[in-house]
Formats: C-alpha cells, sequence, structure tokens
C-alpha cells in the first residue's frame, strides 16, 4: 500500500496536502522515527513529541525564505525528513551519515549546526535585526523547550528580545521535561499555565475565533485584540512574558493540527516579538516512550514491537566509567557529610542520578544552567561543603568565566567531573570533548587529572576531594578496561605519574583512556623486536617533572598521546615543560585529536580513523622512531665534521 510519505520529499509537498491528510502523514512519519530508532539508537520521545508541531511550522511558513532555528536540536528528526532527508534518514547518527542535529552543512533548512541547548533565541534574534537592517521580509521562527527557556542565555535574550521589538516567534515547545523532568521556579510557573481552569475554555474560544479569522486587513488587528484578551484577560497565562514586552499566545494543543496551523498562520503576521505556548506530549504515538519518555530520550537499540531494549552488550561484567564515578561519590558521600553534587539537568547522563537518590538533601540539579552550576558551587564551597560538580567536558565550556573567576581564583575545592572527554562518539562535534585541558589548564591553581581505570577514577575522586583545591577529573563515553574493581583506594600523590612498563627504545607518555591502548600497542611493538616503556601520566597539571625531565634525557623518543585536541591538551603541556628545562624537544612527538572539528560517528573507529587505537599508537611510533634514527645520524655526522 503507498503512503502519503512516499509523495514528500521538500516542504512544498507537504503543502499539497489537505490539513485532514496530516494526521496519517503524522502517524507515517512517527513510524519511520521508531523503525530507524530501534536500530541505530538516537533522541526518540523527544521527536515523537514534535511531529505535528513540525509539519504544522513547515505548513504555514517557507523556511527556504524564512528562518527556523531549533534550540538543542535533538528535536528536529522530523524537520529533517521534510527537507530533502527522508532517504537518507536511515543513516542517522551513522558514520558519513546523517547528523543527530541541525547541520548548516547538510540542508539549507539549517541555519546552524547546533547541539547546545539555550542559543536559540538569541541567534533568532540576531537573524531578525539583520534582515531588518537589510530590508528583508522574512519571518525568524525558534523553537524553545520548556527546559530551554529557563537558561540563562535563552533569558537574555528574551529580555533583549522585548526590547528591541523586532519581529520575532518564539515557539516554547512545553512537554514538562528537558531531558529529566524540568526542574525550578520556571517550571512550576509553566505548569501554573498548563493546568489553569480555564485553559480548556481558551483553546475552543481561540479555534473558534480563528474560523472567522481574516487573513488581511485591519480586522486583523481587532480580531488579535480579542484573542490578546481572552488568553492574557485577567493578567493569568503569559505574563512574565507579556510584562518582558512579548506577546503571548496560549497554552495550544501541540498536536491539534487544525489549532496549530490556523494559529500560526494569523500570529505570523504581527509586528514585534510573539511567543506561542504549545503543549506537546513526549514519546507520543509509541506507548513505551511515552510511558518513559526519560529512558528512551536516548535509548540503545530496542524491539520496535514492544519497545523493550536490547542487551548493548553479552558481557554483563562491563561497567562504564559513569557508572563507577556514580557509585563512587555515593560512597564517599556516605563518609563525608559534607560532600554535595551539583549537575545541570543531566543526572542520569552524568551518573549523579544515584547521588541524588540517597542524598536528596544534598543534591542540586540547576537544570540547563551551567553557569549557575558552578557559582552554586563556589558559594557552597565558601560555605564549607565540598561541591562536586558533574558535567559533560563539552558542557563545561559553557560557564568558563565561572572556573575561571568564582573557583580558580577563590581558591575553592570544587571538584570538576567532566565526562564525555575525548571522542564522544554518534553525537558528534557539538559533544564531543576535545577542549577541556586546553581550557582548563591555564587557570592557576587548578588540578587537571585523567584515570587509566575505574580503580584510579575512584581513587582521583577521593584525593581531589581531600585536596580541597579546585580539581577536574576528566574520563570517556566507555567502558573501564578491568573486569572487577578494587574494594579499596589506591593512594598516590598530586603530579605524579607511574611506570607501567620498562623499555629500551622508547617511550609512550600516555594520558587518562589511552594508557590502556599505548600498553596494547606496546605489546604490538615488541612482537617486532621493539621495546618500550609505558607511562601512565595521571596528571596534566601538575606535571611529574622529574620522571617526565628524565625520560627525555635516556631516551631518543617520547610519544605522548592523548584523545584530546592536539593544540594546548596534554602533549603541549609536557613541550612547555622540556622547554622550560632548556631539555632536547626534537625527541618528543605528539598523538591526538587534529586541529578540526571531528564528524560523528562510533568512538572506537574515529579514534581508529586519527591514529589513536592501538594499531595507530604501533605504527606512529614506528615511523617516528625511523625519523629519529635518520635525525641522530645526521646530527651525528654533523658534530663530526664539526670536530675534525
Amino acid at each position: 500500500m503507498s503512503k502519503l510519505l512516499d509523495s514528500i520529499e521538500y516542504p512544498e509537498d507537504l503543502k499539497k496536502l489537505k490539513l485532514e491528510e496530516l494526521p496519517k502523514l503524522a502517524a507515517e512519519i512517527r513510524e519511520l522515527i521508531v523503525n530507524v530508532v530501534s536500530k541505530n539508537p538516537g533522541h526518540l520521545s523527544s521527536n515523537l513529541g514534535v511531529v505535528e508541531l513540525t509539519m504544522a511550522l513547515h505548513y504555514c511558513f517557507d523556511f527556504k525564505k524564512d528562518r527556523l532555528v531549533w534550540d538543542v536540536g535533538h528535536q528536529a528528526y522530523v524537520h529533517k525528513i521534510l527537507t530533502g532527508r527522508k532517504t537518507k534518514f536511515p543513516t542517522l547518527r551513522q558514520y558519513n551519515g546523517l547528523s543527530g542535529f541541525p547541520d548548516k552543512n547538510e540542508s539549507e533548512y539549517d541555519p546552524f549546526t547546533c547541539g547546545h541547548s539555550g542559543d536559540a533565541i538569541s541567534s533568532a534574534l540576531g537573524m531578525s535585526c539583520a534582515s531588518a537592517i537589510l530590508g528583508e521580509k522574512k519571518s525568524i521562527v525558534a523553537i524553545v523547550g520548556d527546559g530551554a527557556i529557563g537558561a540563562g542565555m535563552s533569558l537574555e535574550a528574551l529580555n533583549h528580545a522585548g526590547y528591541l521589538k523586532k519581529n520575532l516567534l518564539v515557539v516554547l515547545n512545553d512537554n514538562e521535561m528537558s531531558i529529566s523532568n524540568t526542574v525550578g521556579a520556571f517550571s512550576k510557573y509553566l505548569n501554573k499555565i498548563r493546568t489553569a481552569p480555564i485553559y480548556m475554555d481558551i483553546r475552543k474560544e481561540v479555534h473558534n475565533l480563528l474560523k472567522v479569522f481574516p487573513v488581511l486587513g485591519k480586522p486583523v488587528e481587532k480580531t488579535m485584540e480579542h484573542i490578546v484578551e481572552l488568553i492574557q484577560g485577567g493578567g493569568v497565562p503569559g505574563q512574565i512574558f507579556k510584562d518582558l514586552g512579548f506577546n503571548y499566545f496560549g497554552p495550544i494543543d501541540g498536536h491539534d493540527f487544525r489549532i496549530l496551523t490556523d494559529t500560526l498562520n494569523n500570529i505570523k503576521h504581527l509586528e514585534g516579538p510573539v511567543l506561542l505556548h504549545v503543549i506537546t506530549e513526549k514519546g507520543r504515538g509509541f506507548e513505551p516512550a511515552y510511558q518513559n519518555p526519560a529512558q528512551y530520550h536516548s535509548a540503545g537499540k530496542f524491539e520496535m514491537c514492544n519497545g523493550k531494549i536490547k542487551e548493548i552488550s553479552p558481557d554483563s561484567k562491563k561497567i562504564a566509567y559513569t557508572k563507577v564515578f556514580g557509585n563512587t561519590l555515593v560512597e564517599l558521600a556516605k563518609i563525608d557529610p559534607k560532600v554535595v553534587g551539583i549537575t545541570a539537568a543531566m543526572p542520569d547522563g552524568t551518573g549523579i542520578v544515584s547521588f541524588g537518590k540517597k542524598f536528596p538533601d544534598r543534591f542540586y540539579d540547576v537544570g540547563i544552567c551551567e553557569q549557575h552550576a558552578v557559582g552554586l558551587a563556589n558559594g557552597l564551597s565558601a560555605g564549607g561543603l565540598k561541591p562536586v560538580v558533574a558535567i559533560y567536558s563539552t558542557f563545561l565550556q559553557r560557564a568558563y568565566d565561572q572556573v575561571f573567576h568564582d573557583i580558580c581564583l577563590q581558591r575553592h575545592g570544587v571538584v570538576f567531573v567532566l565526562d564525555r572527554a575525548g571522542i564522544v562518539g554518534n553525537d558528534g562535534p557539538t559533544h564531543n570533548g576535545i577542549f577541556d585541558i586546553a581550557y582548563l589548564r591555564n587557570l592557576p591553581e587548578i588540578i587537571l587529572m585523567a584515570p587509566k581505570d575505574g580503580d584510579e577514577l575512584k581513587s582521583m575522586l577521593k584525593i581531589a576531594l581531600e585536596s580541597g583545591k579546585p580539581a577536574a577529573i576528566r574520563y570517556p563515553k566507555e567502558d573501564i578496561p578491568e573486569e572487577k574493581l578494587s574494594p579499596h583506594y589506591k593512594k598516590f600523590e598530586i603530579g605524579k605519574a607511574e611506570v607501567l612498563r620498562e623499555g629500551s627504545d622508547g617511550v609512550l607518555l600516555a594520558y587518562g583512556a589511552m594508557v590502556y591502548r599505548c600498553m596494547q600497542a606496546a605489546e604490538k611493538l615488541n612482537k617486532k623486536g621493539i621495546d618500550v616503556t609505558v607511562v601512565n601520566a595521571r596528571f596534566a597539571k601538575p606535571l611529574d617533572k622529574e620522571l617526565i625531565l628524565r625520560l627525555v634525557r635516556n631516551n631518543k623518543l617520547i610519544l605522548t598521546v592523548e584523545d584530546h585536541a592536539l593544540m594546548g591538551g596534554f602533549g603541549s603541556a609536557v613541550l612547555e615543560l622540556v622547554s622550560d628545562a632548556g631539555e632536547n624537544l626534537n625527541k618528543i612527538m605528539r598523538a591526538g585529536v587534529p586541529d578540526r572539528f571531528m564528524e560523528h560517528g562510533p568512538r572506537n573507529l574515529i579514534l581508529k580513523n586519527i591514529g589513536l587505537d592501538e594499531d595507530g599508537i604501533a605504527g606512529r611510533f614506528i615511523a617516528m622512531l625511523g625519523l629519529a634514527d635518520v635525525r641522530g645520524s645526521f646530527i651525528s655526522a654533523g658534530k663530526r665534521r664539526l670536530t675534525v
């Protein structure tokens, strides 16, 4: 049987359909999304919730001329399907396939490549200002979730937009959740609007008014006045947005095509900033995701028939770094009542959710507000507590000034636990945590460390908390290499590395997740008759100066290895140390992430492609060993000529 979706490639095809045909198309789109995401794990619940809203926006606007800006972008799958990417949709989040987020390199319908939250209103307002200066007539639409609307950047943009009075439509997609349940006073305010007794009556009245709503002419203004009075009457729903200078409409049903299209077709003619409050349901149309939207926010592979999550790995002994951190934090908090936990809307993703359940009075989820998370940690530390801020490496970038001003400058003992450090996998360039060493190690007072395995992560967390200093621990999105964790904590001095293997042909100086890969590379090199020393650096700041300089003096080649950007990373720190000591820099080579934004794809595949798997590390060492021999012969010959 032919499907409506077969005839849809671009928004102009969508607009050929009658309004009553749209629900059937919506069902087919949901089926396609569930089918693809069941095989290619991605963001399911959020996308199922915006099917009708996305279709209505493309039905009412021309986003070749107009502009549609997604906040975060993990809910843009429907948008991709409707904008020429339907046939490639099965490649979603696969290597060389479609990105899981809007990508300006994929389509003219994507003005930005975006994967972080809170910036959509700012970007859309900037585009509106540009259109006004250039004399262009176009609609600028930003879609923002109820979690993102409370982000600091979103509130700053709302404040500015209300002041500038530029034409801008902000669609508030309210599903009562970000990834987990939305937190904060703003969430409570939105809930008050949702549950207001007049909500259902307003929807009916607006619908009746819009049936006779003229498209053009002076009656538009009069009719809109009636709608505004009806929806905003008594200053109850949306008053905060009105006070900020926005025309507020809603809340309306985000799954009713008639209400959506009627409302959008008419408010798009209004001058100035407009906020449309739309109520949607995460996971709509797929019962398992509807019942448990958080679990299916970014679920693994699952059965389409019943939603059962498939086992990721048959090896049940494997445990992720994230879980080791969560369990260890709970252990340490039982011993020390001063330990408190903070996250920015990522309790599950960072593994701190178990701490929150065990110690609810010592746990703070601040919402999508990374700056505030770090600022809060500053105050907690000043008050005599020991804050642990669990955050993704790529998201801590958003709070850089707070790390400098509120933590390091104050010399406060705050521990940053940087999950998803290094290549993160199918989320791609917006989520790869490959810059944290560079943006942190130039700050005075901070300690930077990375564990080689789960046991070392446990010990580092304990050491960091006991240090009373600013500290950051980075680790990747992968399983720990050992099969069983020790119940004990290892003791080692801050700034001290460890030699794991002795060899006479050179050194692999590894940091964090690269240590075990270097050990495997050493085994491969040994089979070729090359015997290398392997060092677990442990710290990027302070470095083990004594050991590193001894290695430089006693070896003809040292290869530093890190899953971080080469520029400013661990290897750069080693070069600076050796240079300052006046030692021979020619002995040192670096392996790491090249100076470009890395594409999405499985972590191990991307690491292999850039030479950071065991084969790549071994191959690089062999090549550099040969180069070192050539350089050595040339230098020796030169010295002989000079002495004759």
